[in-house]
């Protein structure tokens, strides 16, 4: 079993930035694609970014967030990251680190392991 813990959510100002890190224990990361999902309410849980297992200098993104975020995993540290700037009062929601042994990295059903979640707020 791999246990995840996120951190690093709050109220930020829109245009403002934050950091969130999710640390892993029970398992190493390094056999794992890793991934942040979000969800607001009322909506599904959405897609934000994921770094690939077999070539973590790979990272993908969302539309949404492309070129505003910056996800990052530290496999000697068990921790992955997300650098969030330029944040949008669309933003706002529930942030989740995830991780898989699959390879469908967009689709939240294929990931095995959650978090429990941090709450990001940015107030415009």
């Amino acid at each position: 079993q791999m246990q995840l813990v996120e951190s690093g959510g709050r109220l930020v100002q829109a245009g403002g930035s934050l950091r969130l890190s999710c640390v892993a224990s029970g398992r190493t990361i390094s056999g794992y694609s890793m991934a942040w999902f979000r969800q607001a309410p009322g909506k599904d849980r959405e897609f934000v970014a994921a770094t690939f297992a077999w070539n973590i200098g790979h990272t993908h993104y969302a539309d949404a967030v492309k070129g505003r975020f910056t996800m990052s995993r530290d496999n000697d540290k068990n921790t992955v990251y997300l650098q969030m700037d330029i944040l949008k009062p669309e933003d706002t929601a529930i942030y989740y680190c995830a991780a898989t042994s699959g390879s469908r990295l967009s689709l939240a059903s294929e990931y095995e392991y959650w978090g429990q979640g941090t709450q990001v707020t940015v107030s415009s």
